[in-house]
């Protein structure tokens, strides 16, 4: 790490970074500001200005080059200031260097053991802001390389339904030509010929909707929701039979958003394995998509779809930590990174997600809210999301993805939002009422 210098009066340059030397620092000693300005963007770890260097051109070239420094840095600035009585004069000189942030005042003369402690902490403090930096960066990488588990793991969810999806129609077909084999009839073969037709159809538009989620441009595009909801629903048509499970669908007139599709996608069919694996023994699967309002920010327009199941619901210990890595109902069945995928997503879009469940019989179930402006502010991709407590209401099950730069205010007594029943009050209620009561007051 280096120090860059720049006191021009004097041999005063000279001596400080002869001293800097003496005790192992590497330093540049530079004429003016703007000279150690361009010193600092090859790399620096401090700069030592002297007061007369700093003219009000000097101190907006500095001001914006650290307000364009990352989330991480403090870049530490020591200023070396002359002495006198403190008067309006110097009270000036110090609100215009206020922007220049991080700033350490020496008055000269400074003792040199003095300067040395001084710099010797910045550099300390710099250090540690490298180590932040490294830090972020290895969560990223590590958090990137979840994501892609998840991915992939939804990959092999899908191939499993789509196989599941496509058997049963090619059973059809097998059995059309095995009965056109056996039939004397030209009116009756046409009809078993028509028969495998419209399966092998049906398989075409299997493939095509899963073909959708790997086809996908990863730039926001205008997509409508509601053609995104059906093409996932195509892939869980089977399971849905199979499982006795009863889809009912109230997709309202909305317009399209600004979004990535193909995530879009895996949010959805995150939310819709979710529901369907909750209910193994049967119940109603209910998907509404409405126009709506942030419920945080009316003045945000944008779309809310709502899936709601009658499974056995998410249990009080684990729904604290619903939206963090590696939390599962599953048990070995998931990898627990679903749904913290899924408030990636939604953050990503500048939406909010919210849930409300409850696993005491008899009113289990389990309802997902999804808010997406029309028009949001994408994030780019970077670390994740971490809705912890200060994005959870106190007193319920409840989480928000804040938008974008916003902050959730505490509000410990607060009870729970529109459209969601405080834990007591879903008692005696059966799961249809459950689901029924959020539904009504959702949108």
């Amino acid at each position: 790490m280096r120090v860059v210098v720049a006191a021009p009066s004097g041999r005063d340059g000279v001596l400080i970074c002869n001293l800097l030397v003496s005790r192992g620092i590497a330093c540049v000693n530079c004429s003016t500001a703007e000279l150690a300005r361009i010193e600092v963007t090859k790399g620096a770890a401090a700069v030592i200005l002297a007061e007369e260097a700093l003219d009000l051109h000097d101190i907006s070239q500095w001001t914006a080059q650290i307000a364009g420094q990352p989330s991480w840095s403090d870049f530490p600035i020591i200023i070396l200031t002359d002495r006198g009585v403190v008067n309006s004069e110097s009270r000036k000189r110090m609100l215009i260097r206020q922007p220049l942030g991080n700033l350490i005042l020496l008055e000269r003369p400074v003792r040199p053991e003095t300067l040395m402690s001084t710099v010797q902490a910045a550099l300390r403090s710099r250090l540690r802001q490298y180590q932040m930096r490294d830090y972020l960066a290895e969560r990223a990488k590590a958090e990137e390389a979840l994501r892609t588990a998840e991915k992939l793991a939804v990959a092999g969810r899908l191939a499993a339904s789509v196989a599941h999806e496509i058997n049963n129609p090619l059973e059809s077909v097998v059995n059309s030509l095995y009965l056109i084999s056996l039939s004397s009839s030209l009116q009756e073969s046409k009809e078993y010929a028509q028969t495998g037709m419209n399966e092998l159809a049906r398989v075409s538009e299997i493939v095509t909707q899963t073909l959708r989620f790997y086809r996908q441009n990863s730039k926001p595009v205008v997509v409508k929701v509601n053609e995104i909801m059906d093409s996932a629903l195509v892939l869980y048509k089977a399971r849905l039979s199979s499982a006795q499970i009863v889809l009912e669908k109230d997709f309202r007139q909305c317009p399209p958003i600004i979004a990535r599709a193909g995530e879009l996608r895996q949010l959805i069919v995150n939310l819709l394995g979710n529901a369907v694996d909750a209910m193994s023994r049967g119940g109603t699967l209910k998907i509404r998509i409405t126009n709506s309002r942030e419920h945080r920010n009316g003045a945000r327009a944008g779309i809310r779809f709502t899936i709601a199941d009658t499974g056995s619901g998410i249990p009080p210990e684990i729904r604290k930590r619903l939206f963090e890595p590696f939390v599962s109902t599953k048990g070995d069945l998931g990898t627990g990174l679903g749904l913290w995928v899924s408030s990636g997503i939604v953050q990503k879009h500048g939406g909010a997600i919210r849930v409300r469940s409850n696993s005491l019989p008899p009113a289990t179930g389990t309802v997902f809210s999804v808010f997406l402006p029309l028009q949001p502010q994408l994030v780019s991709d970077g670390l994740s999301p971490q809705p912890h407590d200060e994005g959870r209401e106190a007193g319920t099950g409840l989480r928000w993805i804040p938008k974008p730069g916003g902050v959730l205010p505490h509000q410990p007594d607060a009870g729970p939002p529109p459209g969601f029943l405080a834990s007591d009050d879903a008692r005696g209620i059966t799961g249809e009422a459950l689901i029924e009561s959020v539904l009504r007051r959702a949108d």
